[in-house]
């Protein structure tokens, strides 16, 4: 069974095709490589186009037949998304809405929309449930409820069936060493932490002065083969019939920004400088989320969900990508 991939050169995308191979399909990677890399397309063809090329997204949903869509394509800089919003609506709406249009002309085929816990905003409760209230408060988090509202839209017209998955903070690395993490610039803290200790550069911690145990920010994190997990799981539940849902995937505990250094130091047995810095503007001293409904619908938990574990293959990676770039200097 084909699956067409938008955005399987990226991180979490790259992942993702790497389980769906295991679990007997063939991933079909269309992607614009602009985010994404080359090296990490290895489990089925790519087809190197834009979102906005709605004729070339008809050839290729013409050439492959798939029997089902995950939609990983997407801007995901928070930061970026603040000061340029434009590229964001334009890529992230614009972008989906050609390729939803790409697969509607073809045939409805079911959809695994890769989402974010950012489209519920500043929490009102902890842990958040898929039932909090969604009120984004940056371009990035709209972008991504606009889509999930362009699905819903869909079903209703059309009977799309659709998983939107929300998950909180991705890290880790495939356990085999084969693919990970490698943006420029690089937004998440695990691998921010991480090229600090090994470059012996201080790392910027935002605020000290949060309600929190030890007075920084905390975050649940999420191992990238365990989100590429429930992408398998939401598919296989869509192709079984299973209607639309919008589904969290977190590890319901958090950890702190200090939490995470201490841990980085202990696996990679360097030390982490640390150059405090006032509070970011939005950022929430907790986010933790609940993955009770995805327990229950898709029989789905993390299976790597210690923090030191996420951050050990972080780093394995990390050192491996890093001997084959200076090897290739």
């Amino acid at each position: 069974m084909k699956i067409l991939v938008t955005g399987g050169a990226g991180y979490i995308g790259s992942h993702a095709c790497k389980a769906l191979a295991a679990s007997g399909f063939e991933p079909i990677v269309y992607d614009n490589l602009s985010r994404g890399n080359r090296w990490a397309v290895r489990w089925g063809p790519l087809e190197v186009g834009d979102l906005a090329d709605t004729a070339r997204l008809r050839a290729v949903f013409e050439q492959y037949r798939p029997q089902a869509l995950m939609h990983f394509a997407a801007y995901a800089y928070v930061g970026e998304s603040v000061e340029n919003p434009l590229l964001y609506y334009r890529n992230n709406i614009g972008g989906t809405t050609s390729l939803l249009q790409a697969m509607m002309d073809y045939q409805p085929v079911p959809v695994v929309f890769s989402s974010t816990c950012s489209t519920y905003g500043e929490p009102q409760t902890i842990p958040i449930s898929e039932d909090h209230p969604q009120c984004p408060i940056n371009p990035y988090g709209f972008s991504k409820l606009v889509t999930e509202r362009l699905l819903a839209d869909l079903d209703h017209a059309h009977g799309l069936r659709s998983v939107s998955l929300r998950y909180f903070n991705a890290s880790g690395a495939d356990a085999d060493g084969e693919i990970g993490e490698s943006r420029d610039p690089e937004p998440h803290l695990v691998p921010i932490v991480l090229a600090a200790a090994r470059d012996a550069k201080p790392v910027r911690v935002f605020g000290n002065d949060y309600d929190t145990a030890d007075g920084t920010c905390v975050r649940d994190y999420i191992h990238v083969l365990d989100i590429a997990e429930a992408h398998v799981r939401s598919l296989k539940y869509l192709i079984d019939g299973g209607r639309s849902c919008a589904l969290n995937l977190a590890n319901e505990r958090g950890y702190s920004v200090k939490e995470v250094i201490t841990t980085a130091e202990r696996v990679t047995g360097k030390a982490v400088p640390v150059e405090m810095s006032p509070r970011r503007a939005g950022d929430p001293a907790v986010l933790i989320g609940s993955s009770e409904r995805a327990r229950t619908l898709l029989g789905w938990k993390p299976a790597r969900s210690d923090l030191e574990v996420q951050i050990g293959d972080a780093w394995n990676w990390m050192n491996s990508e890093h001997l084959r770039s200076e090897a290739a200097k």
